[in-house]
């Protein structure tokens, strides 16, 4: 089967990453660390670590471990919202980090140009952010990011409530001309990636599909709950306050999901008692996500911690590794196109 056709659709994403194969990893709370992150980029793809809520020391010595497993480009995910936000930016820059992905809302003050800016005759980190809205990316191409994201409701974790394949013809036939954009939510097969290719799409974030791999460090009995689930298992929590900051969360339904409802009743409950404030607030709803999915993730917990999952889980029915991963999505992709030439 020849490739040529998609080579020459993903050519301007894998430049911008500098790699082979224009598939960038979703970056996924414990699960998108140096093992999986060096595994992706070693096999062609583009691995980004999930910071989350790490500080500056621990993101330092996951990049350093990082690069002693690949030589690879790989990037960091950082969350707008983190307290010590320019403080990590620093940490990614003295490691000559190539890309960085902000998200978790617009990009702070005085955030891009610290990414972007040259250290020691270097050139800055390329910046990508997440486009929810064609009106907000826009907004983010006038603000100098080097490229957006593109990540529909069907994803796993935090979502939005558009599909990606609104998302994608609301928003390509606008900006893919200006910057390259990367469409993500709800892939698991290369079909998808061709048609998004074809729509002008420079590449696709996945990450349900990779939270398996065999180089994922994710605990047995999470990498089983995925096998076992089929797409209408996957559903997108409550907000049951509309005072509270609370990002819909998608994952597979269990204890954990009642869980949550609960926690938001707490936090309501301080805000009422004057307790806390609303940022407070926020940082109390993240960190119970940031707990539930270690449960998960680390320590096998699936019914009390959190299963954050896209809707294409149901295609996640084997452990396999990152290059099998990779080689069956490009081969599936290479087939959709030539069918469609024909």
């Amino acid at each position: 089967m020849t490739h040529a056709k998609l080579t020459s659709l993903m050519a301007r994403g894998a430049a911008f990453f500098g790699c082979e194969t224009a598939i960038l990893c979703g970056a996924m709370s414990w699960v998108s660390e140096r093992n999986l992150v060096s595994a992706i980029s070693n096999a062609g793809g583009f691995g980004v670590i999930a910071c989350g809520a790490m500080t500056p020391e621990l993101l330092d010595a996951e990049i350093a471990a990082t690069k002693a497993l690949t030589n690879k480009p790989f990037g960091v995910n950082l969350i707008t919202m983190h307290p010590q936000l320019f403080e990590l930016i620093d940490v990614c820059a003295q490691h000559d980090v190539s890309h960085v992905v902000l998200a978790g809302g617009l990009p702070p003050k005085g955030s891009i140009e610290a990414i972007k800016a040259p250290r020691d005759g270097k050139a800055g980190a390329k910046l990508l952010c997440f486009a929810p809205a064609l009106s907000l990316a826009k907004k983010l191409a006038r603000s100098g990011v080097d490229a957006l994201i593109v990540e529909g409701m069907e994803a796993g974790g935090h979502i939005g409530p558009v599909a990606t394949s609104v998302l994608a013809q609301e928003i390509l036939p606008e900006m893919a001309e200006q910057l390259p954009v990367f469409v993500a939510g709800g892939i698991g097969r290369g079909e998808a990636i061709a048609a998004y290719l074809e729509m002008g799409a420079a590449g696709v974030q996945l990450g349900t599909r990779f939270a398996c791999a065999s180089e994922s460090i994710a605990h047995p009995n999470f990498k089983k709950a995925f096998f076992r689930a089929s797409a209408r298992d996957a559903i997108a929590s409550v907000q049951i306050d509309p005072r509270l900051p609370v990002i819909p969360v998608r994952a597979l339904k269990n204890a954990g999901t009642e869980a949550f409802t609960a926690k938001q009743r707490e936090v309501a409950n301080l805000l009422d008692g004057g307790t806390i404030d609303m940022g407070q607030a926020q940082l109390q709803i993240e960190h119970y996500w940031a707990g539930a999915l270690r449960r998960a993730v680390i320590d096998g917990d699936i019914e009390g911690g959190s299963l954050m999952a896209g809707q294409s889980v149901g295609m996640v029915t084997a452990e396999e590794p990152v290059a099998t991963i990779i080689a069956t999505l490009m081969e599936e992709a290479a087939t959709a196109l030539e069918r469609r030439a024909a």
